[in-house]
């Protein structure tokens, strides 16, 4: 549709037919109107009368000429091939017109006879004929006084007296190609008022004969999503190499969480850059809208052209679908959904400036974790039936108004996309918990994950202790201990606490063995080493006789 519009150049097109100057065949006249070389337009009196029928000029100032009477009678060839042009023009007046003809122009002949005329008078006034144009496909190619030479005797045996014979010279600029069809247009002008007047278009359809041209090989046809992974090569490149951090902080995450000043900062600059690069610079945000297109194209007509168009987006999902099964929803959605960062940075903000969090209960906590889970089975449902109608309904996803188009849309999709991240200063990632039916279709599949890589296995975790059940900020910990993998978000702040040996009870009491040992035995070491009577044993030399 671009191309077509002239916004890009059509990537289908192929490179002009071009004309075979080796071919050539000696003919007349009947020969070259016979096998199409020659086209030929006739219309009569009747025929244009009746074109004007129910116009303002159907009898204004018009003297009516016999039905059957011939109004013009028109011939045209298109002259490049030497059998077209040669046979008509001779040889030398051929060789003169292919001297004047620059390299992509073109020259067509048109004769013709009868009561109108096909020139007019207009170009000695205005230098353009305004009465006869050619087209092809979308493009429209008038002709000017510049392009105009006159045609003298027709150097072919057979040919008809004519009124007219004039040459047209189609320019390079015009983009003519031999190779495909195109049309001789005739323009009738007619009074229709003292200054108004009425025109009537007559078109003369003409094709090359296939024997005259040689059409280039076709390009290899390159797939579209191809040219655009080409395009956005940079953007790929500061993807996969973001991905490729974050799996290294998930495959290492046991050594990381040990050192919580490299962990934190690192995960802080991470949500910076999903926000910023894959967020509001790539628009890489993942939607519901995704997964019930792809649940629908499964059912319907499943097509992987239609999913590789946007790079960003298949390399997102394809990562996402293998840390599902690596390590549950929470890879996505704590460190790589645009939206959930900004709310995430908001909250982490709020808490630096003192603001105070407001957390329900758990078992309420835990009743509307089933929201999300409504909200998507509706979506689907409305999907099933049109996929347009669910879309629209997704839009209780902010996504596309803070991320997609950065803020800038109606005040209704903007007032509710702050309400929820206002919300996420007071209690963090609010939309996440309860509303998110991304966060939902996630959550389904994951439960087939493979590995349990956060470690809860200590006898005191849950019972009594609940230090990392309290400072989760997403109360995914269960009372009893045990993460909700469906609701975590993979922060690593609760394996930080595991492996904390000031904070966890657990690793504190480890902590005061270990330097109750080593005190015990540093002592002990102290006494022999500085025992006054061992001392002085040591002391001692040993002499031996010769």
């Amino acid at each position: 549709m671009a191309a077509e519009q002239g916004l890009i150049a059509d990537p289908s097109a192929t490179p002009p037919a071009t004309v075979r100057q080796g071919v050539f065949s000696p003919a007349d006249w009947g020969t070259l109107t016979g096998d199409g070389t020659i086209r030929r337009l006739h219309l009569t009196h009747g025929e244009v009368d009746e074109s004007f029928m129910g116009t303002p000029a159907e009898d204004y100032m018009h003297t009516p000429r016999p039905a059957d009477r011939t109004f013009i009678e028109l011939f045209y060839t298109y002259l490049n091939p030497p059998t077209a042009g040669r046979n008509l023009l001779g040889d030398t007046g051929y060789t003169q017109l292919m001297e004047r003809l620059d390299e992509g122009e073109h020259a067509i002949a048109v004769m013709g006879r009868g009561d109108y005329s096909f020139k007019g008078s207009g170009y000695v006034r205005g230098g353009i004929f305004d009465r006869i144009e050619l087209a092809q496909g979308g493009n429209t190619i008038s002709f000017h006084d510049r392009d105009h030479l006159r045609l003298g005797s027709l150097g072919i045996e057979g040919a008809p007296a004519f009124d007219e014979r004039d040459i047209f010279i189609v320019r390079e600029q015009a983009a003519f190609d031999p190779g495909q069809p195109w049309q001789l247009e005739l323009l009738v002008r007619r009074a229709s008022g003292p200054l108004d007047t009425e025109f009537s278009r007559f078109s003369a359809d003409y094709s090359v004969p296939e024997a005259y041209i040689e059409r280039p090989e076709p390009p290899e046809e390159v797939p579209i999503w191809v040219e655009v992974w080409h395009d956005k090569a940079f953007q790929i490149a500061v993807l996969l190499a973001g991905l490729l951090v974050l799996t290294g902080i998930m495959m290492f995450q046991d050594i990381l969480v040990k050192h919580p000043r490299i962990l934190r900062p690192l995960r802080l600059g991470f949500l910076v850059y999903t926000l910023v690069f894959i967020g509001w610079y790539s628009l890489a945000q993942l939607s519901v809208v995704n997964v019930l297109t792809f649940t629908n194209a499964l059912i319907t007509d499943f097509s992987w052209g239609s999913f590789l168009i946007d790079p960003m987006m298949f390399i997102l999902w394809s990562f996402v679908a293998v840390s599902l099964l690596l390590w549950g929803r929470g890879v996505f959605c704590g460190w790589l959904c645009p939206f959930g960062a900004l709310q995430d940075l908001v909250n982490k903000a709020a808490r630096k400036l003192g603001v105070k969090q407001y957390e329900p209960p758990f078992g309420l906590h835990e009743r509307l974790w089933a929201l999300k889970y409504i909200i998507l089975l509706g979506l689907f449902a409305v999907s099933l039936h049109s996929l347009g109608t669910a879309e629209r309904y997704a839009e209780v996803e902010p996504f596309k108004t803070a991320i997609t188009l950065r803020f800038q849309r109606e005040w209704g999709f903007l007032l509710y996309a702050l309400v929820l991240v206002a919300i996420s200063a007071v209690n963090h990632k609010f939309y996440c918990h309860y509303v998110c039916p991304l966060g939902a279709g996630l959550a389904i599949p994951a439960r087939l994950r493979l590995f349990d890589w956060l470690k809860r296995h200590r006898g005191d975790c849950g019972t009594p202790c609940q230090i990392c059940a309290n400072e989760c900020e997403v109360a995914a910990i269960h009372p009893d201990g045990r993460i909700n993998a469906n609701e975590c978000h993979y922060c690593l702040d609760c394996q930080i606490t595991y492996h904390d040996d000031k904070r966890c009870p657990p690793m504190i009491k480890r902590r005061k063995r270990y330097e109750k040992a080593s005190r015990l035995s540093t002592g002990k070491r102290g006494v022999e080493t500085h025992d006054p009577a061992s001392a002085r044993l040591q002391r001692i030399p040993t002499y031996q006789e010769d």
